[in-house]
């Protein structure tokens, strides 16, 4: 048996990691003062046991000796992201800004636009909101060059069309975030802006090719279908309807509709199984994944949760295809690291969460489950859908649990159902918009290709959605996501020890029963 058989993981990053991801949560949630105390607790930590390690290190076995500097290493690089927690954080509690929005002050503004303006779907007239940067802010007539992150709050109209990288003039008012994330403030605006620039060349060119692609879909294919294409491809969502939306809400599906690593996984596994096709070299496989890479976010956006799908698609792809288990694991936990550590807000960022649970799924939990479900004989085509579907799931059910209350009782069901064709759904989607910047015509033949794979999808979520029992209403937070973490644990050792399996399914009959007849616990 060879090495990596025995040891097909490295998880030696991985407490390091979780470290360094806890101390930013900790610095964002309780300020700079208690993160500094923490920084310097874990300085000394690991002083303290560097110099005690260093005494009797030289007496000990050798797992002794590796242990030491490993715990002395994580200490150290935790120390280090708690202290940069709290630089960021200082910045952002003696902000001026963060002053003005607790007293509720008007202001004129200048702003970069950061991502796209998303509609609020809540009654009366129609707002967005739009996430942007602070350039210049107007305080009773003093003008102040600030920085920081600001949530926009203002009608659609005049607004509902910027692009990021635009800068925008506004008039104002400041109120406190609801959310700790080092957003600054959040200004709610009652008309257009007071002056647009003109978007760059790259967001010019991503708008046209996005426009494109909505314009195609909404013209070739039922509103439904023509709503839901663009956001399979490039998480618009503008022409989504609600209903929809719902139910691929309720049905564990809503990761399709945002940019996540497996796009660019998707994306990329195609490009790579082209290349081998037509027997292309290494080298050159390796620049065109890059390309398609850094062309597919700049349409999607580069925005903070675009780049961590491409990184963790990027690992996710890089696991499967080279079949080594164990780079997989620390490649993971560098980019979590990386990623962390230049855009801070992440790590109290519930999307960057799913997406690290999930790229985790699948480079750890799937390849185990399809190999325990091919040695109780199911093919490889089928144990893999299922140990994806269900590692997915497995692992992002108590974030969603955490971060809505909600669990989906058939989310891995639908999952399993619509596996097949999310794939191909994306690449026609892909293609479709590559043509249709240069022929709209011709892009409106190839979308039909995608018609039925897409009203497959939909009515699986339909009906999903419309199952009794479907979605479980939970607490949220830390107890609901602790609860679904003990409800999956059992679940796993039901399928791994036969007694348990007995238990389970008797409380299963039972509680069915309890379903039929209507009765309530």
């Amino acid at each position: 048996m060879t090495e990596p058989e025995i040891r097909p993981y490295d998880f030696r990053l991985v407490p390091s990691t979780l470290l360094c991801w806890a101390a930013m949560v900790f610095g964002v949630l309780a300020g700079s003062a208690a993160v500094t105390i923490l920084a310097v607790a874990l300085g000394v930590a690991a002083a303290v046991i560097g110099v005690a390690g260093a005494a009797v290190v030289s007496e000990q076995s050798g797992s002794v000796r590796r242990v030491v500097p490993g715990v002395v290493a994580m200490l150290v690089l935790g120390a280090c992201f708690a202290a940069a927690a709290a630089i960021h954080v200082g910045v952002f509690e003696t902000s001026p800004v963060g002053r003005a929005a607790e007293l509720q002050a008007w202001v004129s503004a200048a702003v970069t636009v950061r991502e796209d303006p998303r509609s609020s779907r809540s009654a009366g007239p129609e707002t967005v909101t739009v996430r942007a940067e602070l350039t210049q802010m107007d305080i009773a007539g003093t003008p102040h060059r600030v920085g920081g992150r600001v949530l926009v709050i203002a009608p659609a109209d005049g607004w509902e069309d910027l692009v990021p990288g635009q800068e925008v003039t506004l008039r104002g008012q400041l109120s406190v975030p609801d959310r700790a994330d080092l957003t600054v403030a959040v200004v709610r605006v009652a008309g257009p802006p007071t002056s647009v620039s003109e978007p760059g060349l790259l967001a010019a060119a991503a708008r046209h090719v996005r426009s494109n692609l909505a314009l195609v879909a909404s013209t070739s294919l039922p509103p439904d279908r023509g709503g839901l294409l663009p956001g399979l491809v490039v998480g618009d969502v503008s022409a989504l309807p609600e209903e929809i939306a719902n139910n691929f809400r309720a049905a564990g599906l809503t990761h399709l509709t945002a940019v996540s690593g497996a796009n660019f996984s998707i994306l990329l596994g195609a490009v790579l199984l082209l290349a081998r096709g037509i027997g292309t070299g290494p080298r050159t496989t390796a620049s065109v994944c890059g390309l398609v890479l850094l062309i597919f976010v700049v349409i999607a956006r580069p925005s903070p949760s675009v780049l961590r799908a491409a990184v963790m698609g990027s690992i996710g792809l890089l696991a499967l295809v080279t079949g080594r288990r164990r780079q997989a694991v620390p490649a993971l936990c560098s980019a979590v690291l990386g990623l962390i550590a230049w855009w801070p807000e992440l790590a109290v960022d519930f999307g960057f969460a799913l997406s690290v649970s999930a790229t985790a799924g699948l480079v750890v939990l799937a390849p185990v489950w399809v190999d325990w479900l091919r040695r109780h004989g199911w093919g490889r085509a089928s144990a893999e859908i299922l140990a994806v579907a269900a590692a997915a799931h497995a692992v992002t059910a108590p974030v969603v649990a955490g971060m809505s209350g909600t669990f989906s009782a058939v989310g891995v069901v639908a999952n399993v159902a619509v596996a097949p064709l999310v794939a191909p759904i994306t690449v026609i989607g892909a293609i479709v918009a590559v043509v249709a910047t240069f022929a709209t015509g011709a892009a409106s033949l190839v979308v039909l290709v995608a018609s039925a794979p897409l009203w497959w999808l939909i009515s699986v979520a339909q009906w999903a959605a419309s199952v009794p029992g479907a979605g479980f209403e939970i607490t949220s937070g830390v107890p609901g996501a602790a609860a679904v973490v003990g409800a999956l644990a059992v679940l796993i050792l039901a399928l791994r020890f036969r007694p348990a399996r007995w238990i389970l399914g008797g409380l299963c009959v039972v509680l069915v029963l309890f379903w039929l007849t209507g009765l309530r616990l």
